[in-house]
């Protein structure tokens, strides 16, 4: 697939329309003002948020647009990248030629259309890992990974939008639904178990080792069953999922020819705090400072083999670990409500991994 040129593809009036939209200043929506405003859904509130996101989402999308051409070392131009940044022009130019929402119906035509650019952006993750491992192949093997500050920058930056411009999508969507969960105001459940969310990410992490390596060491969760707070339950998922996978695999491997039972993961889930300890091996001290860069993995990448991308199919690219996102993306999804993670690693015997979690619904600072 050869590289393309910007305008080769598109107009140079919606060049110039992205350019005028990445300038302007995007608005900040606090979690408290969603809570508030999304627990009642009325048709004139609907008609309300979705005049906001008519507004918004060109400009947030069209920033990303911007940096995606400007990056350095040559990754604007890899296949994977120059893909993406086509389903981000794609979609603002849905959202620009929508016409002006005035009412019930058009904004139930706006949220349909909306929906459609949320799953278009799905495999925006993977293909952008691609993208990097394109670029990796290219880069001279002496160059080190912290004189390569200026794309994780981006990659933070662009991450930590794209999980923005998801939540105000999702959020809006999901404020239609006509049968809501029980305490669940649109993504966000005000009541939500951390302790069953940890539960069924580890499910889901250990199917996928069993799939992987035909076993799967045991995970032991330990907490308050009835401690509950507001937050996004997709997030922690998502979160919990790629650390326990992490842990699963590395006992798996560490244990593999060995007559002894491999030790369970540990997931303790306290006021605020996750954490989930292995007995793994650890990370060599000399990877410690790369595990939350973009371009380091321990593991085969899933995608080296394949390089057609009309062909492949990232859906079914789910394997053990291998992309290098796992730690970078599950920090950046705690720190965009407030929160953090932390690695302590013990090279020659395990990791502990400590999820920091704001409570949400008190904080009145916009959300990036």
């Amino acid at each position: 697939m050869a590289a393309k040129k910007l305008y080769e593809s598109f107009s140079k009036e919606l060049i110039e329309e992205v350019h005028r939209w990445g300038s302007m200043k995007q608005t900040g929506v606090s979690l408290k003002y969603m809570m508030e405003f999304g627990s009642k859904p009325t048709p004139r509130n609907l008609l309300i948020s979705s005049q906001f996101l008519h507004k918004e989402l060109p400009m947030r999308i069209a920033r990303r647009v911007i940096d995606l051409q400007t990056l350095p070392y040559g990754l604007s131009l890899k296949p994977a990248v120059l893909k993406v940044r086509d389903w981000y022009l794609d979609s603002f130019r849905d959202l620009r030629s929508f016409p002006d929402i005035k009412d019930e119906n058009d904004e139930l035509e706006f949220t349909k259309m909306i929906n459609l650019v949320k799953v278009r952006h799905n495999n925006v993750v993977p293909m952008m890992a691609l993208g990097v491992q394109q670029l990796k192949k290219d880069l001279h093997p002496k160059i080190d990974y912290k004189d390569l500050d200026e794309i994780h920058q981006f990659l933070d930056r662009f991450y930590m939008s794209r999980i923005g411009i998801r939540m105000l999508i999702g959020q809006h969507v999901a404020l239609h639904d006509p049968n809501p969960p029980p305490d669940c105001v649109g993504y966000i459940h005000t009541k939500m178990s951390p302790l069953e969310v940890a539960r069924d990410a580890s499910e889901d992490a250990r199917s996928i080792c069993l799939r992987e390596y035909g076993s799967a060491p045991k995970v032991n969760i330990y907490g308050d069953p009835n401690f509950t707070f507001p937050y996004v339950p997709t997030h922690l998922h998502l979160m919990v999922f790629e650390l326990v996978k992490n842990s699963l695999r590395a006992v798996e491997e560490r244990f593999v020819d060995s007559d002894k039972v491999p030790p369970p993961v540990r997931i303790i889930v306290a006021d605020g705090l996750e954490d989930i300890s292995d007995e793994g091996g650890g990370i060599p001290r000399s990877g410690l400072p790369k595990i939350f860069t973009y371009l380091y993995s321990t593991a085969r990448n899933p995608l080296d083999e394949h390089s057609d991308l009309d062909t492949i199919d990232l859906a079914t690219v789910s394997t053990l670990a291998g992309y290098g996102y796992g730690l970078p993306i599950s920090r950046l999804y705690a720190r965009y409500f407030g929160g953090d993670l932390q690695i302590i690693s013990m090279e020659g015997y395990g990791t502990d991994a400590y999820l920091h979690l704001s409570r949400l619904g008190d904080s009145q600072e916009p959300l990036p």
